[in-house]
């Protein structure tokens, strides 16, 4: 029976990080990107994380925690760093390559047989601050 759950627990996470991987490197721009790492790739690892500490747990050499640790690490840090680029690449205004959402129609009016997208004026930039000599 333990053979089946560990077979399950490395197959899903195998899976995930599969699909995580694959988001990486198909979606277009970088906020979809980070999806693949952060979601999928994370529940991955955290599977194969679970399995070897079931796995190392089993074998009569005690609990085995480390695994434990770096799976509650993982989780913990995936999303925080994610926060982090996201805000980033919003400090630096790239450009998202998605679709505006479909139930906000306030700011596209028709022009002719396609929806024009009417987008506000950008703020001017701001002047980076003079280094200072030393």
């Amino acid at each position: 029976m333990l053979e089946y759950l560990l077979s399950f627990l490395i197959l899903a996470g195998a899976l995930f990080t599969f699909i995580g991987a694959l988001g990486l490197a198909r979606l277009r721009d970088f906020y979809t990107r980070l999806h693949g790492p952060t979601k999928a790739t994370t529940l991955g690892v955290g599977c194969l994380l679970i399995a070897s500490s079931v796995y190392f747990s089993s074998q009569g050499r005690g609990m085995s925690l480390h695994e434990v640790l770096v799976t509650l690490f993982l989780f913990i840090t995936a999303p925080i760093s994610a926060h982090l680029l996201a805000k980033t690449a919003l400090h630096l205004r790239i450009e998202s390559l998605a679709p505006p959402p479909q139930g906000d129609q306030s700011d596209t009016r028709e022009a002719g047989s396609y929806t024009e997208i009417i987008t506000p004026p950008r703020p001017p930039e701001r002047p980076l601050p003079e280094e200072r000599t030393r």
